[in-house]
């Protein structure tokens, strides 16, 4: 049985483990939202609820704390700078978890994890999954449009000769 056994271990060694989860709290705190399986955004939030807990109280050895597990300075002042004093009113709950599916490739169940103080995001950086009936219709349109477009310029050759043909008898 499972019981109190806390650690997710994602099919990996503690190291690697390790490393995965330092990456993807990298990620989130430079991005703000992040892609990735169900399984491992569950794992990363702990991990970085965790790290904004350190850094909402802003002193010399959280901060070394901070850079010890993720290993790059730039995520450890983004966090500092903008994701602690994002959350310095809430208590716990930073991340938000929203699940989207599966992945079309191996079935994998995906979801979305982002901080939920931050601003929302730009619509350009939202992700949006595109539809694969929406491709075969835009395939054909987009031959039709090349048909019609080899029409015009068949009949702006027509019409160009016969303006020739005016315009030299005009002016014989």
């Amino acid at each position: 049985m499972r019981h109190r056994r806390n650690t997710t271990k994602l099919k990996r060694s503690a190291s690697h483990r390790k490393s995965l989860l330092a990456n993807l709290a990298c990620s989130l705190i430079e991005h703000g939202r992040i892609r990735t399986t169900f399984g491992k955004a569950k794992a990363l939030r702990p991990v970085a609820e965790k790290l904004v807990t350190q850094a909402k109280r802003n002193d010399l050895h959280s901060r070394r704390l901070a850079i010890a597990f993720l290993r790059q300075k730039e995520a450890v002042s983004k966090l500092f700078a903008e994701v602690a004093p994002a959350a310095s009113d809430r208590q716990g709950g930073y991340c938000r978890i929203t699940k989207l599916g599966q992945r079309m490739t191996d079935a994998a169940p995906m979801a979305i994890i982002e901080w939920v103080d931050l601003p929302a995001l730009d619509a350009e950086e939202t992700i949006e999954e595109p539809a694969a009936e929406e491709t075969k219709p835009a395939k054909k349109a987009a031959k039709k449009m090349e048909e019609v477009k080899a029409e015009e310029v068949k009949t702006e050759d027509v019409v160009t000769e016969d303006e020739k043909k005016k315009e030299s008898a005009a002016t014989e």
